[in-house]
C-alpha cells in the first residue's frame, strides 16, 4: 500500500483535475471515468491501490447515474450481460494480484489506445448485432472490469450495436458497472485488497470531485449526440492511452 510521505507533491494537485474530468466522462457516457483516470494517475500510484478505489468511486458514481435515469435501463440486455460478466470475474481476479505492476501499465494503456481509435473510426452502428455478442462482451467486460477497473468501454461498444437511444446506452451501462462495481468490492474485500485506511480515505477526499465531474457531464450529455460523444471519448482514451505507453517504455 502507499504512504502519504511517499507521494509526488504534483499529486494532490493533479488528482482532483483528473477526477473531475474524468467523472465528467461518465456524466456524459455512464462510463470511462476509470480508463481515463487510471493510466493517468498511474503515473504516481500503483495500480493495486488504484483499481480498488475506482470500484468505490464507480460504484457511487453509477448508483448517481443510474438512479437518475432508471426508466431508460434495459432490463432485457442487463439480464444478457450479468450472468456471463460474473464469469468473465473469475478468469480475471487472479491477475491483478500476480501480473507486474509495468505489465499492468503497458496492458492498460494498449487497451486505452484500442478502445479509444474504436470510438473515433466507428462513432455509429448502423445495423443492430446479435444478442449473442453479449456472451464476449461479459466475458471480456468482467475480464477487463476485474484487473483494470474498466469494462464500461466494451459494454458501451456491445451496447451501442444493440440501442440506438443515448439515454438509454448511459443508463444500462452505468446499471451494469454498479453492478460490477459492488460485487468486485466485494471479491477486493474478501482478498484484502479493499480494507484499506488509505483506499477509503482516498474515497472521502476524492468525492466532492467525483459529484462535480458528474453534474457537469450531466449538463454535456443533454447537448451531445451519440456520435459526438462517442468520438470525444475516443480522443480522451488515446491520449490518454499514449501517455501510459510512452512513460513505461521510455
Amino acid at each position: 500500500m502507499i504512504e502519504g510521505t511517499t507521494l509526488s507533491p504534483w499529486l494532490w494537485l493533479l488528482a482532483p483535475l483528473v477526477v473531475v474530468f474524468a467523472y465528467t466522462v461518465f456524466g456524459i457516457s455512464g462510463f470511462g471515468s476509470t480508463v481515463i483516470s487510471v493510466p493517468i494517475l498511474a503515473h504516481f500510484l500503483p495500480i493495486t491501490y488504484l483499481v480498488p478505489l475506482m470500484v468505490l468511486l464507480d460504484l457511487a458514481a453509477a448508483l448517481f447515474v443510474g438512479g437518475k435515469g432508471r426508466e431508460h435501463v434495459d432490463a432485457s440486455e442487463i439480464k444478457r450481460l450479468v450472468p456471463v460478466m460474473f464469469v468473465g470475474f473469475v478468469i480475471g481476479v487472479t491477475l491483478l494480484v500476480k501480473i507486474d505492476q509495468e505489465l499492468l501499465k503497458a496492458a492498460l494503456g494498449f487497451f486505452a489506445l484500442a478502445v479509444g481509435i474504436h470510438g473515433i473510426v466507428n462513432p455509429v452502428l448502423h445495423s443492430t448485432i446479435s444478442k449473442w455478442w453479449s456472451v464476449p462482451a461479459g466475458l471480456v467486460g468482467g475480464s477487463i472490469a476485474t484487473v483494470f477497473g474498466a469494462g464500461g468501454p466494451i459494454y458501451a461498444t456491445y451496447l451501442s450495436g444493440r440501442l440506438h437511444d443515448k439515454s438509454a446506452i448511459r443508463s444500462t451501462v452505468s446499471a451494469l458497472i454498479s453492478i460490477s462495481a459492488f460485487s468486485r468490492a466485494i471479491v477486493y474485500a474478501v482478498g484484502g485488497l479493499l480494507l484499506h485506511l488509505p483506499i477509503l480515505v482516498g474515497m472521502v477526499v476524492l468525492a466532492p470531485f467525483v459529484w462535480i465531474g458528474l453534474r457537469i457531464g450531466g449538463r454535456i450529455h443533454l447537448g451531445l449526440t451519440q456520435e459526438q460523444m462517442r468520438r470525444v471519448i475516443g480522443c480522451l482514451l488515446v491520449l490518454t492511452g499514449l501517455s501510459l505507453l510512452l512513460r513505461v517504455f521510455l
